[in-house]
């Protein structure tokens, strides 16, 4: 049995950042004693709210568009108002990830926004913890190089499935940070 509950609540318009958030879902579920759950935020329900609450970590993934998130991922955002008056999220692990079609898109604003909700929520922000690639070296394949620290960054072609976006080194830039937020929630509770 799983002691500790992470949730990941995304949105995806074309596959993308679902790909994205199953990346992160692996790095969550190779913790020992860690379970997840994918929801897709435009398919909420009572079953739904109730995980949220019930999590111990909240993982928030949307695609970038037009500068911010998606609709649908807003929407989820403006109904949470009733745990946010509750402080259901309170002291909570939270992080972020985004994918857009460009290298920047301005997915900052994104993770920014994210970031942002969490905070309102009264949430425990945690970034990726990686290096950026950002040598003479490096290839596009090569972990964050994309160079996000707020949260996981991928890009994926906009005229092109899931098959080909994101890049492995995106997906697994998305897998070692689900993995971290994976740990660090479990030393917050206290779990070795």
């Amino acid at each position: 049995m799983n002691k500790v509950k992470i949730l990941i609540a995304y949105h995806s318009g074309y596959g993308h950042t679902k790909k994205q958030a199953e990346s992160v879902a692996a790095g969550v579920t190779s913790v020992a004693g860690v379970g997840v759950q994918m929801v897709n935020v435009a398919d909420l329900n009572d079953h739904v709210w109730q995980a949220l609450e019930e999590a111990d970590a909240i993982i928030f993934g949307s695609p970038t568009y037009m500068g911010g998130v998606s609709a649908d991922f807003k929407k989820f955002a403006d109904t949470s108002s009733k745990p946010w008056y509750e402080q259901k999220w309170k002291n909570k692990i939270a992080g972020g990830f985004t994918n857009s079609a460009t290298m920047n898109g301005d997915k900052g604003s994104t993770i920014q926004y994210l970031m942002t909700f969490a905070m309102q929520h009264s949430m425990i922000w945690i970034g990726t913890g990686l290096m950026p690639s950002n040598k003479s070296t490096a290839t596009r394949n090569d972990v964050n190089y994309i160079g996000g620290f707020s949260g996981a960054l991928a890009q994926s072609p906009s005229d092109l499935g899931p098959d080909a976006g994101p890049l492995p080194g995106d997906l697994e830039t998305a897998r070692l940070y689900g993995e971290r937020l994976a740990t660090i929630t479990k030393q917050f509770k206290g779990i070795a």
